[in-house]
């Protein structure tokens, strides 16, 4: 581990691990997110996931 300034980073994991492995390093992080916030990770499947699409110039609501 080393300390770095705010937007001087230079690791490219594309160059050292797959994208199975950047997958699998974001559990551990999802987990102490959700911890951290007081929740209960979901445990509906995906395709029953609640999304919204929104078309390209579609307006949002300011609360999204």
């Amino acid at each position: 581990m080393r300390k770095v300034s705010l937007g001087t980073e230079t690791a490219n994991l594309e160059a050292t691990t797959t994208a199975a492995e950047r997958i699998a390093m974001m559990w551990p992080l999802a987990v102490e997110a959700f911890a951290l916030a007081g929740r209960v990770i979901p445990g509906y499947s995906r395709k029953d996931t609640p999304t919204r699409l929104y078309r390209p110039g579609e307006v949002r609501a300011p609360d999204e």
